[in-house]
């Protein structure tokens, strides 16, 4: 089991014991995290998960309550998670996406003019310090879609483009539950914009496949 999801389990456990009732408080963060023997990392991940899923509320100031957990409230948010988890069409897409944006990007590599590349660059370094989960996604979003521009060829990059939002939320339940999983991505996506920058398809089609077989084996587990 990811770090992540056993914090997420031991905050549940909570929950369900009675340790913490709907509309309390969440103890400090360190203290917290001492409690359950985690890491505030692992922690502060493991409460963004819930809070997607209206289990927790985050208040700017003044710390993350436990929420009402009616039913009408957390029915919504649920579906997030269960229909992602339900939906194995999903690893289709990404089996697709594995296909298809390796060669993309290695297209992008001899086609690309200087200003694009130095645009994709400017997408990657767009991001604030610990950006959140949503803007990760969307960032990663930008970054391939554009990609997928740069290789020149219009009816590929309609494919791609058509295959972003069917795999929106394993991105984001991802980025929510596995560990070190923005590292991963910002390491990746700086060594496929090296790889286009320097002119090397062929390393740029090797570090987008891998990239994106490491998100299709991770689904591949989560699913199964």
């Amino acid at each position: 089991m990811a770090v992540t999801d056993a914090a997420i389990d031991k905050i549940k456990e909570m929950i369900l014991s009675g340790d913490l009732a709907p509309g309390s408080k969440l103890p400090k963060e360190s203290d917290l995290a001492d409690r359950l023997g985690l890491s505030r990392n692992s922690l502060r991940e493991a409460v963004r998960a819930l809070a997607l899923i209206k289990v927790l509320d985050v208040r700017q100031g003044d710390g993350t309550y436990v929420t009402s957990l009616e039913p009408r409230l957390l029915l919504d948010a649920m579906s997030f998670v269960v229909d992602f988890h339900q939906d194995d069409t999903v690893l289709q897409f990404f089996q697709v996406r594995r296909i298809l944006e390796p060669a993309a990007t290695a297209m992008a590599a001899e086609h690309m003019s200087e200003s694009d590349i130095t645009e994709l660059r400017k997408i990657l370094d767009g991001l604030p310090p610990n950006p959140s989960v949503e803007q990760m996604v969307s960032n990663d979003l930008e970054f391939h879609q554009r990609i997928a521009a740069g290789s020149g060829n219009a009816v590929l990059c309609s494919l791609i483009e058509s295959l972003s939002g069917p795999t929106t939320k394993a991105r984001i339940w991802r980025g929510l539950t596995q560990e070190n999983a923005q590292e991963k991505t910002l390491e990746q996506h700086a060594a496929i914009c090296d790889a286009i920058a320097a002119r090397q398809p062929e390393v740029a089609r090797a570090w987008a496949t891998v990239h994106i077989a490491g998100v299709e084996e991770w689904l591949r587990k989560t699913l199964t």
